[in-house]
């Protein structure tokens, strides 16, 4: 049975890092939330190591310039391990070919396509029209504000020919503050259920647990499993991610599911029992907001 914890550090003493989600754990996709940085930066100075693993498709030196934007102090993390890595990484391997059709905001994702120098032979990425593609490289809706349904011809037509889709941010949605976006993972998941083959790098999704793990062996010995703490608001990323790779998880109630969750300061107890039945997901704890 989930357990309705007050403050993280009720149970951090028996975990010696966290992988903690940021969109609506740290940040509200504007600025910083408070109470989240100094509980991290609390955890690190008793010697804790945090490891922020986020379904963003930056590479991580994107994210961090994205998190000194919010206003994320530096010294409440130590490392970083993004969906765009991990994506990055299974594209410049060919996974779904070199000639490949963009979906995104190119202005924000850019970066995507920057060399990475630690991968043997990478293959030359071109991108081109959907007609001449060998497969597609998703970061998001084109417009994060529109259905996804309107890509749902270009989709079809990319089934047709055969094409992988690799999804680089498995999040079907985000809050912007009090703004609701799409995000790529709505557009992998339609082209999916149209039959098409999406490739995932992010949570819930193994890839992006091993490059947490990497991370986090940089630092020094790796701990157990049972040491570790995944930390998150997204119940069919975050939690089930972490209940497939078998390490506890802290569910954030008052982030996409407060609605359902009836959140104020903390989750009304009834109706989070309700929803974790429903959804048949299990988190170790939950809290209303990372403090």
């Amino acid at each position: 049975m989930t357990r309705i914890i007050d403050n993280l550090f009720q149970v951090s003493d028996k975990y010696d890092a966290l992988f903690v989600d940021l969109w609506g754990c740290v940040h509200d996709g504007v600025r910083a939330l408070p109470e989240a940085v100094a509980a991290l930066q609390q955890y690190r100075t008793n010697g804790g190591k945090v490891v922020l693993v986020t379904n963003s498709p930056k590479p991580r030196a994107g994210v961090a310039v994205q998190l000194d934007g919010f206003g994320v102090p530096r010294d409440s993390w130590d490392t970083i391990a993004s969906s765009g890595d991990s994506a990055r990484a299974a594209m410049f391997r060919g996974v779904v070919g070199e000639k490949v059709l963009f979906m995104g905001e190119w202005q924000r994702d850019e970066e995507f396509f920057e060399p990475i120098h630690v991968i043997e032979d990478p293959v030359s990425i071109e991108r081109v029209s959907l007609e001449q593609a060998e497969g597609i490289v998703c970061c998001g809706p084109d417009d994060p504000m529109a259905d996804p349904e309107v890509e749902r011809g270009r989709l079809l037509y990319a089934k047709q020919k055969g094409l992988k889709l690799l999804c680089a941010n498995p999040d079907i949605v985000v809050d912007r503050g009090e703004v609701r976006e799409w995000c790529a993972g709505a557009l992998a998941r339609l082209y999916t259920e149209m039959g098409g083959e999406s490739l995932y790098f992010g949570k819930p999704h193994p890839p992006i647990y091993d490059l947490a793990r990497r991370r986090l062996g940089e630092m020094g010995a790796l701990p157990p499993e049972s040491r570790i703490l995944a930390i998150g608001d997204g119940l069919h990323t975050d939690i089930q991610g972490a209940m497939g790779e078998d390490i506890d998880s802290l569910y954030i109630t008052g982030g996409l599911a407060r609605d359902i969750t009836k959140t104020s300061h903390q989750p009304d107890k009834n109706a989070l029992s309700t929803y974790l039945q429903t959804e048949m997901i299990s988190p170790t704890y939950a809290i209303g907001q990372l403090r």
